[in-house]
């Protein structure tokens, strides 16, 4: 066995597919598939079971998953360390950060630039995907704090609240549907829809929604995130419902948002691996994080009442 082929494995327990490992490593599906065949040959057990096209963990793979994670971790620790004294540089600390796709396209940049200016001995790494996705992550410290919804999927966290937010129905700025205040689930029927994929929770509540009022929804596009879900309602092809804080990160596009009815809460926050000291540089992130979501957070409200 080899580096990478563990590298190969561990990323597929992180992400749940080999998809979404091959996406993370930059490498293309069937190679990713290949490292694994190679690493179960070597070991002479199967690490996943196939069921319906899906990969299911065996109980021997949960069980290798923390000392291969230490042994992947440690051993990026290495490389990027002989990476920085080849050219010169100091060494440097390394800030894991796991948070939704559409956070670093508009919000997460600002933030991390700001952070940066008064912390310039970090590198920070960003992991990004859905939020189960991130939870997997700072489980299998892949990150060291992730950004996520509430309630979490998985247990095992320290959770830090952040925010809530309302839901909003997302609409090319020349709609027909921009002259209600509110949009209601009634006016969605017969509209042409952009929702988010269809595992994830935002959509379960959603369809909930439509099926209390016996509304087929017309989807026309499946999306997962909330950039992609604006960028294609700009382009006429739908409307969305989505987190309203992120929404208010792409009005630079085309777009009109109303709040949506039935509302459709969202609490999120930041999780740590329970019972782990934090690093003060962790710590100081965290904080910092809260803050600028908050004022954020606050902008949307103010920009609403005006």
């Amino acid at each position: 066995m080899n580096i990478k082929q563990l590298e190969a494995f561990k990323a597929i327990m992180t992400t749940g597919s080999t998809i979404g490992a091959a996406t993370r490593m930059g490498l293309s599906q069937s190679a990713v598939s290949r490292l694994l065949t190679q690493l179960e040959e070597a070991l002479g057990f199967a690490l996943f079971l196939r069921k319906k096209g899906r990969l299911m963990a065996t109980p021997e793979a949960e069980d290798l998953l923390v000392e291969v994670t230490g042994l992947v971790d440690g051993m990026q620790r290495i490389q990027r360390m002989a990476d920085e004294l080849r050219i010169g540089r100091s060494r440097k600390s390394l800030l894991k950060v796991g948070v939704p796709t559409s956070m670093t396209q508009e919000l997460l940049p600002k933030i991390v630039a700001e952070f940066l200016k008064s912390h310039d001995d970090i590198v920070i790494e960003l992991l990004t995907g859905s939020y189960d996705t991130i939870e997997r992550a700072v489980l299998d410290r892949s990150a060291d704090l992730g950004f996520v919804r509430l309630p979490t999927e998985m247990s095992d966290f320290n959770i830090e609240p952040v925010l809530e937010t309302e839901g909003v129905c997302v609409m090319p700025a020349d709609h027909l549907l921009t002259r209600h205040a509110v949009i209601e689930v009634q006016h969605l029927r017969n509209v042409p829809l952009v929702l988010l994929g269809r595992q994830r929770a935002l959509r379960t509540e959603l369809n909930q929604v439509f099926r209390a009022v016996n509304l087929t929804p017309q989807v026309r596009i499946e999306v997962h995130s909330v950039g992609a879900a604006c960028s294609f309602v700009a382009e006429g092809l739908g409307v969305s419902i989505v987190n309203g804080l992120l929404a208010s990160h792409f009005t630079h596009l085309p777009i009109a948002t109303r709040p949506f009815r039935p509302a459709l809460r969202y609490e999120f926050g930041l999780a740590f691996r329970q019972d782990e000291q934090r690093p003060p540089i962790v710590s100081a992130f965290a904080a910092h994080l809260k803050q600028r979501l908050n004022e954020s957070m606050n902008t949307v409200h103010a920009s609403k009442n005006a």
